[in-house]
C-alpha cells in the first residue's frame, strides 16, 4: 500500500509547542525560539481543525475535497440534537477560541503583522467551526484594519470552498455575493467553486444561472473549460445517485447536452470531462455512447488514462462481456495509457470467479500481485473459496498466498495508524 504523502510533513519547533499548549489549554506566554512567520503562523491555524473538529467517527478520513459532502443543504439551526452525536461542541468551541487568542496573540506579542494568507486561513478556520456571525465580524474587522490587501477575491473563493465542503452552501452563496462588501470581484475561480459547491447538493437551476451569466456576451469572467466540466459530471453522479430512472435519463441528457455546447463555443474538452461523461454513460448502460465518446477523444489527441479504461471495464464485467473487458485491460498496457492497478483487475476476476473461469481469475490475481498491487481482502477470500470449491486448492502456490497475506497484513497494520478507533471491538 502506498502511503499518501502527508500535507504538513515537517513542523517546527514553535508551532509544536504552541499546538500543544492549546491541547493542553495552556496559557500561549512562552518565549518562542525563533520568529514568527507566515508559514509558521499559517500551519498553526490550518492544525487547529484536524485537532479540535473532528469526532473519533472521521479519524482517518480523506482531507479536502475527496470526501463527500452532505447531498443536502445543512441548516445549523435546525440540527442541533442529531448533529452533535457527531460534534463535540466543546472542544470545537476551545479550538476556535484557541485560534482566535493565537491570532491576536501573535500579533500583539511579537509585533506579526497578518497577510492575506493568515487572514484567509483564520477565516477557513471559523468556517469549519461553523461560526458564521463571528466570521464576518472578523474579516470586516480585518478589512478595516489592514486595507483592501488582506481580504481579497482569493480570501473568500477559499472560504467559498469550505463552506461548500461543510454543506453549507446557502452560506457559501451568500460569501460570493458579499464579495463587494470587501471591494472584491469575483474571477473565473471564484465562479467555478461556487458553481461546484451548489453542484454537490443538487442546485442545478442556481448552478446553470451562474454559467449563463458567465456566458453573456462581454462578460468580464467567460467560462472556461473546467467551468462545463463541472456541471458534465455533477450531472451523471447527481442522477446516478437518485435512483430514478427518469431522473437519470434527463441528467445524462443534460451533461451530453452541455458537452455538444461547450463544442460548439470552442472549448476543448480535456480527459477529466470525458471521463466523467463515459463513466455515467457506462453506468447507465449507454455502451453505444461511451464508445462514440472514447473514440472522438481520441480522434481530438486527448489520451485517455486509467480511469477511463477502468470505467469499460467495469461495464462489460457486469454485463458478463468478460472477454471484453480483458481486451480493455489489454489495450490500456499495450497503449501505455495507464498502469493497471487493483480497480481494473477486480471486476475481472469477480467475474471471472462467478462464470466459474477459476483458473483465468486466478491467473490475473498473479498477474496483480506481480505488478506491485495488492488484491482487496474479499478478492483474495472469493478466489480461495472459488478454488475450494472446484477442488484446486493447492494451485495457488504457497509463495503467492504469502505475499498477497504479507500485503494485506500490512495494509491492515498500516490503516490502524490512521483508524485506532477500529482497533475496539464494540460489543453487541
Amino acid at each position: 500500500m502506498i502511503a499518501s504523502k502527508a500535507t504538513y510533513p515537517q513542523r517546527s519547533s514553535i508551532v509544536k509547542q504552541v499546538l500543544a499548549a492549546m491541547i493542553q489549554n495552556r496559557r500561549l506566554d512562552a518565549s518562542p525560539d525563533q520568529p514568527w512567520t507566515t508559514d509558521s503562523v499559517s500551519d498553526v491555524l490550518r492544525s487547529i481543525p484536524s485537532l479540535f473538529f473532528h469526532s473519533p467517527r472521521s479519524i482517518g478520513r480523506q482531507k479536502g475535497f475527496r470526501h463527500r459532502s452532505p447531498l443536502k443543504q445543512r441548516n445549523p439551526h435546525q440540527e442541533p440534537d442529531r448533529f452533535h452525536r457527531y460534534w463535540d461542541t466543546q472542544k470545537v468551541e476551545h479550538g476556535v477560541e484557541k485560534a482566535m487568542e493565537f491570532y491576536s496573540w501573535v500579533e500583539t506579542q511579537f509585533g506579526f503583522s497578518h497577510t492575506e494568507i493568515t487572514c484567509r486561513e483564520m477565516a477557513c478556520v471559523l468556517a469549519r467551526g461553523n461560526r458564521l456571525k463571528r466570521l464576518w465580524d472578523f474579516l470586516h474587522g480585518m478589512a478595516r484594519k489592514g486595507g483592501n490587501g488582506v481580504v481579497t477575491t482569493a480570501t473568500i473563493t477559499c472560504l467559498i470552498k469550505v463552506l461548500g465542503e461543510e454543506g453549507l452552501v446557502n452560506q457559501a452563496l451568500a460569501a460570493f455575493y458579499r464579495m463587494k462588501q470587501f471591494h472584491c470581484k469575483p474571477d473565473v475561480y471564484a465562479y467555478n467553486t461556487i458553481i461546484n459547491a451548489l453542484c454537490r447538493v443538487g442546485n442545478f437551476r442556481k448552478a446553470r444561472f451562474l454559467l449563463e451569466q458567465m456566458e453573456l456576451p462581454g462578460f468580464r469572467c467567460p467560462p472556461d473549460t473546467f467551468t462545463y466540466t463541472i456541471l458534465i459530471g455533477s450531472y451523471c453522479k447527481y442522477g446516478l445517485q437518485t435512483g430514478c430512472r427518469k431522473a437519470i435519463r434527463r441528467r445524462l441528457w443534460e451533461a451530453n447536452h452541455l458537452f455538444r455546447i461547450m463544442l460548439f463555443k470552442g472549448f476543448v474538452p480535456d480527459v477529466v470531462t470525458y471521463n466523467c461523461l463515459i463513466d455515467g454513460c457506462c453506468k447507465t448502460y449507454r455502451i453505444e455512447r461511451a464508445l462514440e465518446l472514447f473514440d472522438d477523444m481520441n480522434k481530438r489527441g486527448c489520451v485517455p488514462n486509467r480511469v477511463t479504461y477502468n470505467s469499460f471495464i467495469r461495464y462489460y464485467s457486469a454485463v458478463n462481456e468478460i472477454d471484453n473487458a480483458v481486451d480493455m485491460l489489454q489495450k490500456m498496457k499495450e497503449m501505455n495509457h495507464g498502469i493497471p492497478s487493483t480497480s481494473s483487475y477486480t471486476p475481472i476476476i469477480h467475474a471471472l470467479c462467478e462464470t466459474g473461469r477459476i483458473l483465468e481469475a486466478g491467473g490475473f490475481l498473479a498477474e496483480l500481485v506481480d505488478g506491485g498491487s495488492v488484491p482487496r481482502e474479499y478478492t483474495y477470500k472469493l478466489l480461495c473459496d472459488s478454488l475450494r470449491s472446484a477442488g484446486e486448492a493447492d494451485l495457488m502456490g504457497d509463495e503467492l498466498r504469502g505475499r498477497i497475506e504479507t500485503g494485506i497484513e500490512n495494509r491492515y497494520k498500516q490503516l490502524m495508524k490512521v483508524k485506532p478507533i477500529m482497533t475496539h471491538r464494540i460489543p453487541l
